[in-house]
């Protein structure tokens, strides 16, 4: 019951809040329009193919610029002392934030499939409970790892900079931006290092040619514990007074999500297949 009404609560204080809304329902219909109008030029097949980057973008952002900035926005305006002397404990308020971005955001998933369709012309995809399935695992993956930084940062100028350090990262060396067959050998191997790389050839690979999540558990397995760490380390490093300061040692604790990724990445450059999955899929573009 707690969850329930502290996320009824943070739905409102993100309605009020401009910036949060821009992030959340603004921010990615433009990656819409860019990505279907602009570089796929309208073609249904290639939107179908940069839907995949067009949803991983939109999860990446609600959770790097919507629930990480709002929960140290909320910090540092003393919010969260209000709810300090309440029955309720961090446990609560983090999953009360992600439940809401979530809410949130799968709305504007759909909104953006939508728009795809009737604008495009892009056809449905074949299997929705798979796309609902990989949307759903990276909004909390990626949830997670905002409120890490959200939790380890001091401040909002310091969150700003590591938002950005990883946002950049993921933006342009996953596939999100630039099709990961078209980077440098060098560039998608590393790319089999970062989450955001198997979120956009997942949703590739199901809008384009049905794969099953069978054939990616791997990846699933990877998501979820990146989100059970996560949670677990934006559990133990939460605060409530902005006075408050984690140590460097602390911040230590936050790597120990990087490690599936790690462990991951290695066995794709070793034994995976997934670098030549993507070059199959670019592929299927036909040419214009």
């Amino acid at each position: 019951m707690k969850l329930w009404r502290l996320t009824a609560l943070r739905l409102r204080l993100v309605a009020r809040n401009r910036a949060a809304l821009f992030f959340t329902f603004i921010f990615p219909l433009v990656f819409l329009l860019v990505y279907g109008g602009l570089l796929a030029g309208s073609d249904p097949q290639a939107t179908s193919y940069l839907m995949g980057p067009v949803v991983t973008l939109t999860v990446m952002g609600s959770g790097f610029w919507g629930l990480g900035i709002q929960l140290v926005m909320s910090r540092e305006r003393g919010i969260l002392r209000r709810f300090r002397l309440a029955p309720i404990g961090a446990g609560h308020m983090l999953g009360s934030s992600i439940l809401a971005n979530y809410l949130f955001q799968i709305p504007v998933i759909l909104i953006e499939f939508a728009g795809a369709h009737w604008l495009f012309k892009m056809p449905w995809p074949a299997n929705p409970l798979a796309i609902a399935f990989w949307s759903t695992l990276g909004l909390i993956a990626f949830s997670a790892l905002g409120l890490i930084i959200a939790s380890v940062a001091n401040t909002m100028q310091e969150t700003q900079v590591i938002n950005n350090l990883f946002w950049f990262a993921l933006l342009f060396l996953s596939g999100a931006t630039i099709p990961l067959p078209m980077l440098p050998p060098w560039v998608q191997r590393f790319a089999l290092f970062l989450p955001a790389t198997y979120l956009v050839t997942a949703l590739q690979g199901v809008m384009l040619r049905g794969v099953s999540t069978r054939h990616l558990l791997p990846e699933v397995a990877a998501l979820l514990v990146a989100f059970a760490v996560g949670f677990g380390i934006s559990w133990r490093l939460f605060r409530w007074e902005p006075e408050e300061k984690v140590s460097g040692g602390a911040k230590l604790w936050a790597l120990a999500c990087v490690l599936p990724f790690l462990l991951l990445g290695v066995w794709q450059n070793f034994f995976g297949t997934r670098l030549v999955e993507a070059q199959s899929f670019f592929q299927l573009l036909r040419p214009r």
